[in-house]
């Protein structure tokens, strides 16, 4: 089974009222489709960071988060991991100001992970940085997980691609 990360954001986006933006509330509705569609499917896990990036803010948002999350497996942050996001921020990959994303990708990247599951376009899923965080995850050996939205992992339930 392919092992999925899901990044702080989609969390957010699942367990969030709705919204008034037709861009955002097109990112929610996508992503409770893939909640319920998609899930069961493929290993999820996430991290402690994760976690407590979750349990931050509004307690009643918060909640809802951290309940969702409940029970899906998590995956180390160790020594290896904290490696990995430094050079990534080292290197000028990652910002520092949101060395945490480097660090959602190291744990990801590190723990052999198939998808980052995100809406974080700006530091996170953006094909410009994708590539050249490729570049030093190849350096060390390490194949960088699949970044997508929810809506990019939906595919077709039946595998066929209409012509």
């Amino acid at each position: 089974m392919q092992i999925v990360y899901l990044e702080t954001s989609f969390v957010s986006y699942l367990t969030a009222r709705p919204s008034r933006t037709i861009i955002a509330a097109a990112h929610q509705q996508i992503t409770q489709d893939w909640w319920s569609r998609k899930r069961t499917t493929f290993e999820l896990v996430i991290s402690e960071l994760v976690v407590r990036e979750c349990a931050a803010g509004d307690p009643e948002a918060a909640r809802r988060r951290l309940d969702v999350i409940a029970g899906i497996g998590r995956l180390e942050i160790n020594e290896r991991v904290e490696q990995i996001a430094l050079g990534l921020v080292q290197r000028g990959l990652v910002l520092p100001q949101v060395a945490e994303d480097a660090l959602h990708i190291a744990i990801a990247a590190a723990h052999g992970a198939d998808y980052i599951l995100t809406w974080n376009f700006k530091h996170i899923a953006n094909p410009m940085m994708q590539r050249r965080i490729a570049g030093f995850l190849d350096e060390i050996d390490l194949p960088l997980p699949f970044i997508c939205t929810p809506e990019e992992l939906l595919g077709e339930d039946d595998g066929t691609i209409d012509n």
